[in-house]
């Protein structure tokens, strides 16, 4: 965000430059755990799908006015129950963000995150089918020829979820 973006008219908000610090730690963080578990190289789109998956689950499972007990295991071990594969995550998010909203939240912090979602739903990918594989004890492994066009979302919260568990 450039410095002479702000989140009111007159070029302040409440007399004080709006920046965006929930979300900027939030994706700081996100950042710390996917270049920890190494297993992207920073800059893919694989990664930044990582970055936003992650950096939304951290922000909508934070207090509305930014984070509160930084990276403690109680915080791991909830990020990685939303990022389960059983998980509904996208309902989730859009249940996080429309309460937000409702609850008066209009500033860079939201609009970052809202933006992050449009990206990780809007945008589509091809990748190996996952979702395709139907019997594990077969020992068919994933063919990852095989690719099918699935929202950037479905890329990035796996490799967010499995960042987390290697941290």
């Amino acid at each position: 965000m450039r410095p002479e973006s702000t989140n009111g008219a007159g070029g302040t908000s409440g007399g004080e430059l709006a920046v965006p610090m929930a979300w900027l730690c939030a994706e700081y963080l996100a950042d710390e755990v996917l270049r920890a578990a190494a297993l992207v190289a920073p800059g893919s789109l694989e990664y930044r799908a990582g970055l936003q998956a992650l950096a939304l689950t951290v922000h909508l499972s934070e207090a509305p006015d930014g984070p509160v007990g930084g990276r403690s295991a109680g915080r791991v071990d909830e990020w990685l129950r939303h990022t389960a594969y059983d998980r509904p995550w996208p309902p989730w998010v859009e249940e996080r963000l429309a309460g937000r909203r409702a609850a008066g939240g209009d500033g860079p912090d939201l609009a970052l995150a809202e933006t992050a979602w449009r990206g990780l739903r809007d945008t589509w990918v091809r990748a190996a089918d996952l979702d395709g594989r139907t019997d594990d004890e077969s020992g068919r492994t994933v063919d990852e020829e095989e690719q099918i066009w699935l929202p950037a979302w479905k890329l990035g919260l796996p490799l967010a979820h499995l960042s987390l568990h290697l941290r």
